[in-house]
């Protein structure tokens, strides 16, 4: 593991400038490192990025249908199913029928949902202070800031 960490640090080295001062690679490379730390991270403590997703809109939001958590997280539909089984699996969701509309379920986040997520958010704090290693506090602070602001733009006019 060492040697490839090496092999890639001398890779790195190697990257022609021009590729080193592009934003969107930069960015793209970063989203890689991201999402296998994350995901391994995660995955140790016995969860994935989808589960903290919905708890935590359902901790911050209240219940919600499964459209709603969709829409919420970003989710897709089809995939919520799946997400919402095994969190129920676990009983750290409820599901219940929807007073309004019998035809759909109101999905609530359980006394064991709040503990583990809990549990998630130190696992995340942890987990985003070695991702962000090199960066000081008030560099941490104005690089969520700054990726907040460009993601919100791009959001409002519909870019992809």
């Amino acid at each position: 593991m060492i040697r490839a960490e090496a092999a890639q640090a001398t890779d790195a080295l190697r990257t022609p400038d021009r590729l080193r001062r592009l934003a969107s690679r930069l960015l793209s490379q970063l989203t890689v490192r991201s999402d296998r730390l994350i995901n391994d991270g995660l995955a140790r403590a016995d969860a994935r990025k989808w589960h903290y997703a919905v708890l935590a809109s359902l901790q911050d939001h209240g219940p919600g249908s499964q459209a709603t958590l969709s829409g919420r997280t970003g989710i897709y539909r089809s995939d919520m199913v799946g997400v919402l089984n095994e969190l129920s699996a676990r009983r750290l969701v409820e599901r219940a029928p929807d007073p309004a509309d019998r035809r759909r379920n109101v999905i609530t986040i359980s006394a064991r949902g709040r503990r583990h997520l809990h549990r998630l958010d130190k696992v995340l704090d942890d987990l985003h202070d070695e991702l962000l290693e090199p960066l000081d506090p008030a560099e941490r602070e104005q690089f969520v800031r700054l990726l907040t602001r460009l993601l919100d733009h791009h959001t409002r006019a519909g870019a992809v």
